[in-house]
């Protein structure tokens, strides 16, 4: 709970649509260069909900990549006000309203993406049913954080009534119910955050990576899923971590036409690439349009936008 009220919570609220728009595109210009080709995003930002959907599509428009958006609603800020506890009989929030409606206005309009809710822990039941009826309205599920920490270890019980097959259920470090759905794995930021491990391959529900906004490279990722697994299971092989990171194809299944050129001929080995750091993308075809060349993108000024989110930082955390 203390690094959530004194490092993110705090960062959240510092955000404005600027600093929104200039962090996704960094984010997804850094997963482009890596070879990734599409991202699921799971965003905050409590005194700019308005338009923050937009702004991270723009950005992710202008980098070419392909994505999945959703806002993470959340009863702690009412407002503007941080509240540490939660009552879950308590009335929804407005800011929690505010936040649906965003998804629901994203979602209306086209967008591709998610009904999206911070953690049980910091939401009422009126709000966390009004999220999940929202999902179903639109076709979509729920991406949430559930039992990341010892703080939502009821998440379980309270979401078994809501809880469907195409909701993305985020971490479950702590989470001692089964429920439906996808099960996203973070090793990375789990290992930052010290929140414990996940132990994943004992899940019956299907497994994705993810990095929790938490870097941008999805092959040290898997790297980092097989050694915590292994860390746990001296019997564990790469080729688990490697069908967690493919599984992420279920989200977009359009990427098998994606093309990917790396500076390691063994990248389609477990084996190989579970021990060899560094292997980096060349080239990157999405839709048969080139977006990378040479490790370089081809659409956009990558100094342009680091310069542009170092400014953007530089704002936030004369915020903090």
């Amino acid at each position: 709970m203390s690094i959530l009220e004194n490092v993110w919570w705090r960062l959240d609220a510092a955000l404005d649509l600027d600093i929104i728009y200039w962090s996704a595109a960094l984010g997804a210009a850094e997963a482009l260069l890596n070879g990734t080709t599409a991202i699921i995003d799971h965003h905050e930002s409590p005194t700019a909900i308005e338009g923050s959907l937009d702004a991270i599509a723009a950005a992710c428009d202008f980098v070419g990549i392909r994505y999945n958006l959703s806002y993470g609603v959340t009863d702690r800020w009412n407002h503007n006000d941080l509240s540490s506890v939660v009552d879950p009989n308590s009335r929804m929030t407005d800011a929690a309203r505010r936040g649906l409606t965003e998804n629901e206005r994203y979602l209306a309009s086209g967008g591709r993406g998610m009904v999206g809710v911070h953690a049980a822990f910091t939401c009422s039941n009126e709000t966390l049913e009004a999220a999940a009826d929202l999902a179903a309205r639109y076709n979509t599920g729920v991406h949430i954080h559930v039992a990341e920490g010892s703080d939502d270890a009821d998440a379980g019980e309270r979401l078994q009534s809501l809880a469907t097959d195409n909701w993305l259920l985020v971490h479950a470090v702590h989470l001692t119910q089964s429920l439906p759905g996808t099960i996203a794995h973070n090793p990375r930021s789990n290992m930052n955050n010290s929140v414990g491990y996940a132990q994943p391959a004992r899940r019956e529900n299907r497994i994705i990576l993810g990095t929790d906004g938490i870097g941008a490279d999805m092959l040290e990722e898997f790297r980092l899923a097989y050694v915590r697994h292994r860390e746990d299971d001296i019997t564990a092989s790469p080729d688990t971590a490697w069908q967690w990171l493919s599984n992420g194809q279920h989200f977009f299944p359009e990427v098998v036409n994606d093309t990917v050129t790396w500076t390691y001929a063994d990248v389609d080995s477990p084996w190989h690439l579970a021990f060899t750091p560094g292997v980096r993308a060349t080239h990157v075809t999405i839709d048969g349009k080139s977006v990378v060349h040479d490790g370089v993108p081809t659409s956009f000024d990558f100094h342009e936008i680091t310069m542009k989110a170092a400014e953007a930082a530089k704002k936030l955390h004369e915020r903090l």
